[in-house]
């Protein structure tokens, strides 16, 4: 087999990313269509949150069978078993949605969380395959601009799919919307059908983690735990995804406290183009030489962003402060995958990124299932006229409908700070870079797919 030039390794890399940015796009508009159904017909944040349960659950769950199969299998061809696992789920989804616009049953919230669930399960396989794929393809000294490039995909669809979703709720309806993400997906598809992704290059910690599934599976959680570096490096993270996961999930029942639907979907879409700034800066920059810095610092960014939700409520006061919270998260999050990417041997990153993301995705489902209780049981009636804050810090931040959502930001914001603050105090996450030597192997023993 011959080696794979870069410029090869390039195209394959662009071709992927941009069948990715389709389905992103796709992906977000029946999402935020589906999670704004759920929240509108039911009038329940519980409701609207266990969207992002069942979306969760099952990738947390999987996510350590999903990343051993990585390791054994053409990524490709993960990727690819993956796209149709989660245009099954979106197809059943619009079977129901279709059906209950049709008046052939009533449309039950239970049944949109197991349609949801189903995709998810497959959706498990691709964030590890391609994380894996990445570092396979780009040379180090470009990995943080290639890993902006996904976080800009991800923005993208954050961009985009408010108010085009919005848009068109009214015109095609939520069936609609799934087909035009089931279409987005067949396209995503087309675009692994056009390359082939070069083989891994066996490692010694690779090989020695051979063997049974259940072994494979350990392996990856092994590595992490020998390495106090990115064991504290994984805790950062989880920690992060868990303030993000709540603020995603409050920042919809925050904003239709004091506005329409309409405005929100404009609201989450310019707010978005942070997380598309963030990809592009981090793009053009390339990320601070020491990457751990950018992790810790972009994070005090969020932290300090959330506090503004203090302030009176206003669409321009709450878009501001998430614009530049979405900002830290591609700056952040391309820094740490930069770390994660050149510490790992190629051929173990699908275990361990499993590992890691399974590690995370506890993050979400909790926030989903804790954000409704807290704002609807103590929050918001801390905050409410008469209630238990109104006359201390109601003086300040306003009492009525969605303050209380509010003083919840400012804990997270608060939460965050202190996350930063014992990260640069812990000398095995300030010193990760310097502490673990480099895994990537030279370009030139990488090779192509016989």
């Amino acid at each position: 087999m011959s080696v794979l030039p870069a410029k090869s390794a390039l195209r394959i890399f662009l071709v992927t990313w941009v069948g990715r940015l389709v389905s992103y796009i796709g992906s977000g508009l029946s999402s935020f269509a589906l999670s704004l159904y759920v929240y509108q017909s039911s009038g329940s944040i519980t409701r609207f949150s266990l969207t992002s349960f069942a979306y969760f659950l099952p990738q947390l769950l999987l996510s350590p069978v999903a990343g051993a199969l990585v390791d054994r299998w053409d990524r490709r061809r993960v990727m690819l078993l993956s796209d149709v696992g989660v245009g099954l789920g979106t197809l059943s989804s619009w079977l129901l949605v279709a059906g209950g616009e049709a008046g052939h049953w009533k449309l039950q919230h239970g049944y949109l969380y197991l349609t949801i669930g189903l995709g998810a399960c497959f959706n498990a396989l691709r964030a590890p395959a391609f994380q894996a794929t990445t570092a396979l393809l780009m040379p180090k000294q470009h990995l943080t601009r290639a890993n902006s490039l996904l976080e800009l995909a991800a923005g993208t669809g954050q961009i985009v799919a408010p108010v085009v979703a919005g848009a068109l709720m009214g015109r095609i309806g939520l069936s609609g919307i799934l087909l035009i993400d089931l279409g987005t997906l067949s396209l995503a598809m087309g675009s692994l059908l056009l390359v082939r992704f070069p083989t891994p290059p066996t490692s010694e910690e690779g090989q020695r983690g051979r063997g049974a599934l259940g072994q494979e599976i350990a392996t990856g959680w092994h590595f992490i735990r020998a390495r106090p570096g990115l064991l504290r490096l994984l805790v950062f993270i989880t920690l992060a995804n868990l303030t993000l996961a709540l603020v995603l999930v409050l920042l919809t029942p925050l904003a239709l406290s004091f506005t329409n639907a309409a405005t929100l979907g404009a609201l989450m879409s310019s707010s978005g183009m942070g997380m598309m700034l963030g990809s592009i800066v981090m793009g053009v920059w390339g990320g601070p030489r020491r990457r751990v810095l950018g992790v810790i610092g972009f994070h005090v960014l969020g932290g300090v962003s959330l506090v503004a939700a203090c302030l009176p409520p206003h669409v321009v006061v709450l878009g501001t402060a998430v614009f530049f919270f979405l900002f830290s998260i591609p700056t952040m999050s391309s820094c740490a995958q930069t770390i994660w990417q050149t510490k790992v041997p190629l051929d173990m990153q699908g275990r361990v990124f499993a590992v890691r993301r399974m590690v995370a995705l506890v993050a979400p489902p909790l926030a989903a299932l804790a954000a409704g209780p807290l704002a609807e049981r103590y929050f918001e009636p801390w905050m409410a006229p008469g209630g238990a804050l109104a006359g201390s810090v109601g003086q300040v931040m306003g009492t009525g409908p969605g303050r209380g959502i509010a003083l919840l930001l400012v804990v997270l914001g608060v939460i965050i700070l202190v996350n930063a603050a014992t990260a640069w105090l812990s000398p095995a996450m300030r010193e990760v870079e310097e502490a673990l030597p480099d895994a990537l192997p030279a370009p030139s023993s990488l090779r192509p797919v016989a």
